[in-house]
């Protein structure tokens, strides 16, 4: 057995800031995706119906997850993961820029395709190139470590990408926010250039042996199928049923085109060796619980960012107001007395016979819901001029914890480690998706705070709700990219790494999908206890198969 040390390879800063800065770009639009989509075209914005904006955001970010399938294949039979991560960081940041410059839906539409492409390239191949580093002793006894420290790389970039594009929002306007994400992932790839001596021994491609998966095989029996499956989703509930299955035709095109993708993941456990069938087939147990994490925990960007736009107390401390304008990083609102609607809790100015939430153009519903206190300073003050953090700002939150708390958890499974007392890696992630389901419950006691939207809560309900997920998120997310690391037949690794992501992409489909039904909910509580209810589920199936998962980590030798 390895004896425990704290030694790690010389490549992981440039891998931690290469991802660090590409994670910059990524999270950055995620940020301001909703915010630009359903903000009016008078103002810089698309103008979408938030159900709509939502719709495409769990679309998109459900794709940018589903492409590592293959691009994890193709970096380990044909590319190479160098090769996979130069060509993964050009195709995002040309995407980012695009965004940025067209408005056009045919050349928007362009630009997220190159994001999604890029990153089915990138993802997978810099986290097996990660794994390949720490394969050899002295290394090795610190893999999980250094997933998590790889893992505040990503966070870091994620926490200061939020401050800029307030900034760059606010001073230049939505398309300069997003061309900068696009100059992050290119200095991401020179710092990738910079460190390729301490990277280069880790870009080990596996020889191909008798039985494995033809790139053929994957492109004519999963993604033609995918395809042809998506086109029936697409078209066959309507003609059948008159109605689509899961609320929108996007829907139900993505979750078919996902079963020819999940039967291949499947087979692969039924086709494997006696040797690689149980690890395959833990690690598909494991997709499978992580893929409800993901659908509760990409609501960031969609109904939590909703809570923090509408049901959030955005007023910057009056001692703040000053740097905060200087930096550019609030935004100011004028009150006046026409400007707040009576309408009900959903948060939208307007309503369409058809119940369709849309934006009431001269009224600002952010007044809406202020508390009687406040509303009173506002009608007897002067200046009516209120200065509100940026709703993107929030995004910062969980990256910060992340960053917080990120030595803390490692410390804690390291003190566990030396009285050989440390959870196993499957044993981390079902904690993790407990810890997950108790972030709901601070949501439930923030909509009974406000009154069910009535009035404006503090700020501290989301920070919290924030903090208690990431502790989770630190227990479920690095450990799945050490467990395929580990568990992974060494010549799939990066295809498994795809099937991590193909769970995360299923997941943050269904993320966009829950998040839809956000109006459906007059007791917005009632959302969040069906959130809770979902990851509970998933622990319980977690903890029913815990005890064969670490059976077979005992098998491969691994913790």
């Amino acid at each position: 057995m390895a004896t425990s040390n704290n030694k790690h390879p010389k490549g992981l800063p440039f891998l931690f800031f290469t991802e660090m800065w590409e994670r910059f770009g990524y999270y950055l639009i995620l940020g301001i995706f909703v915010l630009y989509m359903i903000d009016p075209t008078d103002t810089g914005g698309m103008n979408f119906l938030p159900k709509d904006a939502y719709d495409i955001f769990g679309t998109f970010i459900a794709l940018t997850y589903l492409t590592p399938f293959l691009g994890g294949f193709l970096a380990d039979r044909v590319l190479g993961y160098v090769k996979a991560i130069y060509i993964g960081g050009v195709l995002m940041a040309a995407g980012y820029i695009g965004v940025g410059l067209f408005q056009q839906l045919p050349l928007f539409y362009l630009s997220l395709g190159l994001v999604i492409l890029g990153n089915g390239f990138f993802k997978p191949s810099i986290s097996t190139l990660l794994g390949n580093l720490y394969s050899e002793e002295p290394y090795k006894a610190n893999k999980d470590a250094g997933y998590n420290i790889f893992y505040m790389g990503i966070n870091i970039g994620a926490l200061i990408c939020n401050f800029v594009a307030a900034y760059m929002r606010n001073e230049y306007g939505w398309g300069p926010a997003f061309i900068t994400a696009g100059v992050g992932m290119l200095i991401g790839l020179v710092v990738f250039t910079i460190g390729m001596k301490h990277l280069r021994a880790a870009n080990v491609m596996k020889p191909v042996q008798e039985g494995d998966t033809k790139l053929s095989t994957v492109l004519l029996q999963v993604f033609l199928p995918a395809i042809i499956a998506g086109l029936i989703g697409w078209f066959l509930p309507g003609m059948i049923l008159g109605d689509t299955i899961f609320g929108k035709q996007t829907d139900d095109a993505f979750l078919f085109a996902c079963i020819p993708v999940v039967y291949f993941y499947v087979s692969l456990y039924f086709k494997a060796n006696s040797e690689d069938k149980r690890p395959i087939g833990a690690l598909l147990a494991i997709f499978a619980v992580c893929l409800m994490f993901w659908a509760i925990f990409k609501q960031n960007g969609t109904a939590l960012t909703n809570w923090a736009e509408n049901y959030t107390d955005r007023t910057a401390p009056a001692f703040l107001e000053e740097p905060l304008k200087a930096f550019s990083l609030v935004e100011t609102k004028e009150y006046t007395d026409q400007e707040v609607p009576t309408y009900d809790n959903q948060f939208v100015a307007l309503k369409t016979e058809a119940g369709d939430p849309v934006r009431e153009t001269g009224k600002d519903i952010y007044f809406r819901n202020i508390s009687e206190e406040q509303r009173t300073t506002l009608e007897t003050s002067p200046d009516k001029s209120v200065y509100l953090f940026n709703t993107e700002l929030f995004q910062s939150v969980n990256p910060f914890w992340v960053i917080v708390l990120t030595p803390v958890v490692v410390g804690i499974f390291m003190f566990l480690r030396r009285r050989g007392k440390e959870p196993s890696t499957p044993s981390k992630i079902v904690i993790g998706l407990f810890i997950s389901a108790l972030s709901c419950l601070v949501m439930v006691g923030a909509v009974a705070a406000g009154g069910n939207g009535l009035e404006k809560v503090s700020s501290w309900w989301l920070i919290a709700a924030y903090g208690v997920i990431t502790v989770g998120e630190l227990c479920l997310s690095p450990m799945g990219l050490s467990l395929v690391s580990k568990l992974s037949p060494p010549r799939i690794t990066a295809l498994m790494m795809g099937g991590f992501f193909l769970s995360t992409s299923i997941g943050n489909k269904l993320s966009g999908v829950l998040a839809s039904m956000w109006y459906s909910y007059d007791d917005k509580a009632n959302f969040f206890w069906v959130n809770f209810g979902l990851l509970l589920v998933a622990t319980l199936i977690g903890l029913s198969i815990l005890k064969q998962l670490n059976k077979v980590m005992k098998e491969k030798g691994v913790n």
